[in-house]
Order: C-alpha cells, then structure tokens, then sequence
C-alpha cells in the first residue's frame, strides 16, 4: 500500500469522524423546531389553546392556516340547561339514538375511544370526531370526514371546531344555554378546495346551515324534554333499552317540574 494512499485513507477516516461528531453537536440543536402555536382568539372569543396537548397543536395549525372554509355560528340559544347540554356533547351515541328514537333527526354515532367517536348525520356527511380539549365553558374538536351529494359527489376533508358554551336563565328563571361555534374547514382535493375559495359564500352558508341545524335539533330535543318528559324517557326505555346509566339520568333530569336539570347550573354566565 502507497504512502499516498495510507495519507489519503487518515484523511478520510478524520474526515468520516469529524462529520459524525459534529453531527451529534449538532444534532439536538438541529432537531428543535419552533413549537407550533395556535390562535387563541377566535370570533372575538378567547380559547386556552395552550392548554392543548403539543401533539395536538401542530395539525390544528395547519387546518386552521390553511383553511378552505371559515364558518362563525351564534351565539345560539337553546333549551337545555349547561350540565344537560355537556352530558350529550360527553355522549354521542346516547344522544343520537335519543334524537332518533324521537323522531328528531336520522344522526347515528359510535364510540372508537377515548373522546373518538363515528357520526353520521343521514344527510351525507359522516367522519370521525375527536375531542382535543375541554373545560366547562369550551371545547375544541377536530373533524375528519366525507360528504356526499348531488353537487359535489364525494367531498373529503378536516376541520377544527371551537365550541363556547354559556349559561343564562329564561323568561321563566329556567336555565338555558347559548352556544358560539367557529369552524375551519380544509378540504383534501385541491380543485374543490379552489373551488370553495371561488364560491365562498355560497360554500360558507352551506356550512354555516348544516352546523345551525344540527343546534337547532338538540334545541327541539330539549323543548321536548320539557314538554313531554314522560314521552322521552318512555323512548328511551323502549327494546333495546338505552344503557342504566342514561336511563337514570334522565330520569333525574326529567323529574323536575320546572325544567329538565333543576339546580344544576355551574353558575356561569355567557361571556
């Protein structure tokens, strides 16, 4: 072996090991990133987004920045006191079979998980709903699904939906709840993501109805669990009988003269 060659192979070797030292001192600096950081003010209302799981924070940015759709919705009023309106956003299926069993609408839902749950509205549109964060005032969900219908034949995207929750008392000192949703929507396809930004407010009003009219059922829920609180939970005793634990709740809720969930306010006001 050549002189000039041992010479050229040192200078290799120190070249190799020099690189790969420097790339482990170089490594944990390079390997930080800029934590993704989410808006905290949405629709003039305040999220503690930095209660989100960092796991979280970077896909909802990108849905949000990069949106195809923005959607504002209330405040809404409804029927149902805070703790009842809580307990049917905690339960889905429950809620849903109850809405159906009602003859109020065709939605279906499953638990998948922890906070995870299938839906579909029976109107096109059904995806996978996560919950991200919640207190007693505010949600954050995150969507993934598809809509079907004459216009657009197969439609799929994500959204992230922030959800305020307020309480008040009605004309009879019964306590109701108003509730302000703003959405972003980002659809998957490119040309029917162009194409919302083109037709925007027609896209906008679409989805701005479909989400008010979800509200407006779970409010003709709760006027019926005033009005006929017997026909309701008869309904959700029918066979298939809903689990104990819905059962007994509503018949607590239901047993009060005055309003579905009598006392149970957590005392907080709309903001």
């Amino acid at each position: 072996m050549s002189s000039a060659w041992r010479v050229t192979r040192r200078h290799i070797i120190g070249i190799v090991i020099a690189g790969i030292g420097m790339g482990l001192f170089l490594l944990p600096e390079q390997g930080m990133t800029e934590p993704c950081s989410l808006m905290r003010d949405h629709a003039g209302l305040t999220f503690p987004v930095e209660r989100v799981d960092p796991a979280w924070a970077c896909r909802l940015q990108a849905i949000i920045q990069n949106n195809s759709i923005e959607s504002q919705l209330g405040p809404i009023r409804t029927t149902l006191s805070g703790a009842l309106y809580r307990y049917l956003l905690d339960h889905p299926p429950f809620a849903a079979a109850l809405i159906r069993r009602l003859n109020l609408g065709l939605y279906q839902s499953e638990e998948r998980g922890l906070g995870r749950f299938w839906g579909d509205d029976g109107e096109g549109s059904k995806g996978i709903v996560e919950l991200v964060y919640e207190d007693s005032i505010s949600r954050i969900y995150f969507l993934e699904g598809t809509h079907e219908s004459r216009l657009l034949p197969h439609v799929t995207g994500k959204a992230v939906v922030f959800l305020r929750i307020g309480t008040m008392q009605d004309e009879h000192s019964n306590e109701t709840t108003a509730s302000t949703l703003v959405a972003y929507t980002k659809l998957d396809n490119p040309f029917f993501s162009g194409l919302a930004s083109l037709l925007h407010p027609l896209v906008s009003k679409l989805a701005t109805n479909r989400l008010r009219k979800g509200v407006k059922i779970v409010d003709r829920l709760g006027i019926t669990m005033r009005e006929n609180p017997q026909r309701v939970l008869s309904k959700a005793q029918n066979p298939p009988s809903l689990s104990e634990e819905h059962v007994a709740f509503l018949t607590q809720v239901l047993s009060s003269r005055n309003s579905p969930d009598n006392g149970s306010s957590d005392g907080r006001s709309i903001p």
